[in-house]
């Protein structure tokens, strides 16, 4: 489609009078750079021809004079230019009017002009002047002219031509120049009028495609554009509205405070019916002056939704690994033989599985030992395998081809599996992984190559792969709940993280640290290390079936308490019993259970005895009707209580 600034001017030259002869004359001059069409008609009957016109033609500007551009003017919605007369028009119509009779006459349009009573009182001319508005009055005019024994008028067409009529000499008014002047004039209003609607139409275009919704008002909060999310929001057509005042419309999302004072009003909230919104008020300023006001409009959804996608493709992005080795503490023979064997497990390229309960560190394991491996300045990618249903986990570990399925991503997504590529892959949770993702990633293991959803193709990859667990996988595998193969390919390293009540003697290194940290977030100017040495003795005791995140939470409650600027300081024993209660509570029940663990170990020991000579001395028959795995059922055959 053609730009409107990309054709020529239409000027439509409406005329019934000599001035038709003038533009027919004229318009060929012109033609390079406007179109312009005569019309030989006038008043009610121009009116009818032009609304007709502009039905299958397009038109820009029209050019008129006297009381028939006054008309049109008042009633086409074109805009308007009239033929002007000049100073030299008159003294060349009165010089030809003088040279047929002094008595002379110039009838004008509208109103009489003040310079020519000058011009007649310097040069003593007897020169009557009269004006008229309408058709009618021109008649008028004419025979007041005529019987006051004027001979010669000078004129418009109009007047011209009823002058004849009367019997009258006459002189037309307007001259060549005037209406090029005009014709000049319309022009240059047509070429703005197309800058305007060429920039006016970008502009629309731009406001169609916008995800906000736009509205646009003058200074007297007159509608002037609005987009169709506006329109979704209103409800209604843009037809229906522009024009209208904006409080009218909506009267919930004023725009007064904007439009009186020039304030600017950004990311407010604002309820619209079951709409919530983001809104922005900004004033319209043209060359310094205010000329009206832009209220634009975010449903706080959408906002919501763009933040939770744009946290994920960073998180997704930033795949690195924080934490080393170092940062793991611990002084006991368990922790330092951990850390050995993780650096040296770090040198290879071998699949590792971590074992260990919750709360014992495995991801921080694996983030040190790929920041200690050559992959360190690779990506780190982590992600939680029981964390995911499993149509949402296949694809974000494996990806997909676009049009895989209903929603995917235009291009298709690479999975996280080949985000890893070079790097290393960490699968926490890998006991949780569903069954038939087992078969994927063991293929992924065996080939080093990853297939899409919906692809036809394999890309190869190279990853280090860490998976970290706390269920038994001997148990799983057991139980058919995890593919055996699979747990051969990962259990060709491992690493076993103790459980923090297996290693006491690292529990005052750990939670001098913590506390020593949450003292520093919260402002506190009091010492770790005082805060603890009424607390140590029951931290040390304490089982810590959560592990260091169990005592990071018991640690913080305590830190907090000790900051409180009322209440602060260390501690006494009742304020202990109601912060962190638990390690008084498990003391006591650590004393009852040690009563009565000797008759309850002698008796769970005949059971699996027992349970052993049903199965004719099979361990592994024994262990699948127990519901234990091997280790498991060694550990309590061996335990020194039972030994006994």
């Amino acid at each position: 489609m053609r730009s409107p600034s990309d054709r020529k001017p239409i000027i439509w030259a409406v005329s019934i009078s000599k001035l038709k002869k003038l533009f027919e004359d004229i318009a060929p001059s012109y033609a390079a750079r406007a179109d312009i069409r005569v019309i030989d008609k006038g008043f009610e009957q121009a009116v009818a021809v032009i609304g007709d016109r502009l039905k299958n033609e397009e038109g820009d500007v029209l050019v008129a004079a006297g009381s028939n551009g006054a008309y049109l003017r008042r009633h086409v919605s074109l805009p308007v230019v009239l033929v002007k007369v000049t100073g030299f028009d008159m003294l060349e119509a009165l010089t030809k009017a003088r040279k047929i009779s002094e008595r002379i006459a110039i009838v004008t349009h509208a109103e009489i002009t003040p310079e020519l009573d000058q011009f007649k009182s310097l040069f003593n001319l007897a020169i009557e002047q009269r004006s008229y508005t309408t058709a009618e009055d021109a008649e008028q005019c004419v025979r007041e002219l005529a019987a006051a024994g004027i001979e010669v008028v000078v004129g418009p067409g109009l007047v011209s031509e009823l002058a004849q009529a009367a019997g009258l000499a006459s002189v037309f008014l307007y001259s060549q120049n005037s209406v090029h002047d005009a014709l000049d004039e319309a022009i240059e209003r047509a070429r703005v009028a197309h800058i305007e609607e060429a920039r006016r139409e970008r502009l629309n275009t731009i406001l169609r495609h916008l995800n906000e919704g736009v509205v646009a008002v003058d200074m007297d909060g007159t509608i002037q554009s609005l987009n169709p999310v506006m329109e979704r929001l209103l409800g209604v057509d843009a037809s229906q509205v522009l024009g209208r005042r904006w409080s009218d419309a909506v009267p919930g999302l004023s725009l007064k405070r904007t439009l009186e004072k020039g304030v600017t009003e950004l990311e407010e909230i604002e309820h619209v019916g079951e709409h919530v919104l983001v809104t922005n008020r900004i004033p319209i300023r043209e060359q310094g002056m205010q000329t009206g006001a832009v209220l634009t409009f975010q449903e706080a959804t959408v906002i919501q939704r763009v933040d939770r996608d744009l946290r994920t493709r960073n998180r997704q992005r930033n795949f690195v690994a924080r934490y080393q080795l170092e940062q793991m503490l611990g002084v006991s023979s368990a922790i330092r033989a951990t850390l050995d064997l993780a650096r040296k497990y770090a040198r290879c390229d071998a699949t590792v599985l971590i074992t260990g309960e919750s709360g014992t560190g495995k991801e921080l394991l694996a983030q040190g030992m790929h920041n200690a491996s050559r992959r360190k300045r690779h990506p780190f990618v982590a992600i939680n395998c029981g964390a995911f249903p499993e149509t949402l986990l296949e694809s974000e570990l494996f990806g997909y081809e676009e049009g895989a399925f209903t929603g995917s991503r235009r291009g298709g997504k690479p999975g996280l599996i080949e985000a890893a590529h070079t790097g290393t892959l960490f699968l926490d949770e890998i006991g949780e992984m569903p069954l038939a993702l087992q078969t994927r990633l063991l293929r992924v293991l065996q080939e080093k190559e990853v297939l899409r959803l919906g692809g036809s193709g394999a890309t190869p990859v190279d990853v280090r792969v860490l998976a970290a667990t706390n269920c038994d996988l001997h148990e799983r595998v057991a139980q058919r709940a995890f593919r055996a193969d699979l747990f051969y390919r990962l259990n060709i390293l491992h690493i076993d993280l103790p459980p923090l009540r297996s290693r006491p003697e690292d529990v005052p290194v750990i939670a001098a640290h913590l506390l020593e940290s949450a003292l520093r977030r919260l402002g506190s100017p009091y010492s770790a290390c005082r805060l603890l040495d009424a607390l140590m003795p029951r931290l040390r005791a304490y089982r810590w079936t959560g592990n260091v995140r169990e005592m990071e939470n018991v640690i913080e409650r305590l830190a907090v308490f000790c900051s409180d600027p009322d209440r602060g300081g260390v501690p006494m024993e009742q304020d202990l019993r109601s912060i962190v209660p638990e390690l008084f509570e498990a003391a006591a029940k650590d004393a009852a259970t040690e009563l009565l663990k000797p008759a309850k170990q002698k008796t769970e020991l005949g059971h699996i005895l027992k349970i052993i000579e049903d199965c004719g001395g099979d361990h592994a028959e024994a262990c699948r009707r127990l519901g234990i795995g091997r280790t498991t059922l060694w550990r309590k055959l061996k335990a020194p209580a039972l030994a006994g």
